[in-house]
């Protein structure tokens, strides 16, 4: 679905005085916020890595625990394009927005560390990072940086220098419960906001997938900018569909203009 030129800058305009008049703004996204700095999504038709593998099947818990190298394998790729991939005007238009003090806390699904590289500063990842790791036998959490090019150059996988078994990643496999400390600081986030903007994210991965009733109930503002339909567009004040990438900063300038 596409929106003609004019009924963009209006829904532009629209939005753009949604946030001015928050107090206590909230931004959600997801992997279509970064398929612009070369980080494929997950779902998209023909693009998507779930259209390439079956995800339980090398990036569950299970296959984890039984063969943490298939995992290993199926990472090196994605984590070598994420490690070196540069946030693109979507990541800086938000990251904006914050040091303007019109966006309060940014909740990500994604673990591409972008947000954080783009400048932002208050960032849940309900999804884990790529930035630590904890092992699986003496639940020791360590800092990637040492074992992140070894494994990304050598193939080599990282293992405790504690007890000597395998050292997960700290993102959030299938099968995994979420971060529950920074879950719960993403619940209240999106419960005591009174403006949340949805962007980049199909909004199906549940539990992250509800955050927006939350606004609903709250009858707090809700913007949706993505390329996708969702199921909380209807109940939305301004949806904007197309590129984040374009949109965004086209509605921070606005939002900075007024």
């Amino acid at each position: 679905m596409t929106l003609s030129a004019s009924n963009i800058q209006e829904s532009t305009q629209k939005a753009a005085s949604l946030i001015r008049a928050a107090q206590r703004g909230v931004v959600l996204t997801g992997a279509g916020l970064s398929t612009h700095s070369g980080i494929p999504d997950f779902r998209s038709q023909g693009s998507g890595l779930w259209t390439k593998f079956l995800p339980m099947e090398v990036a569950s818990l299970t296959t984890f625990r039984r063969q943490p190298e298939l995992f290993y394998d199926w990472l090196r790729p994605l984590a070598s394009h994420m490690l070196s991939a540069q946030p693109n005007p979507a990541h800086l238009a938000l990251a904006e927005l914050e040091r303007a003090g019109f966006i309060k806390t940014i909740i990500t699904q994604n673990i591409d560390g972008l947000h954080h590289r783009a400048g932002s500063q208050n960032i849940l990842e309900v999804h884990g990072s790529l930035n630590s790791m904890t092992c699986i036998g003496c639940y020791r959490q360590v800092s990637s940086e040492d074992y992140i090019q070894p494994y990304l150059e050598l193939g080599r996988y990282p293992h405790c220098q504690a007890c000597g078994k395998i050292l997960k990643p700290d993102i959030i496999l299938f099968e995994e419960q979420l971060p529950i400390k920074t879950w719960l600081k993403a619940e209240q986030a999106s419960k005591s906001c009174d403006l949340m903007l949805v962007a980049g994210t199909s909004l199906e991965v549940m539990p992250s997938a509800r955050l927006p009733m939350h606004v609903v109930e709250n009858q707090a503002s809700l913007i949706v900018v993505n390329k996708t339909l969702t199921y909380i567009d209807e109940r939305a004040h301004v949806l904007l569909y197309g590129d984040v990438a374009e949109i965004l900063p086209l509605l921070t300038s606005e939002v900075l203009r007024g």
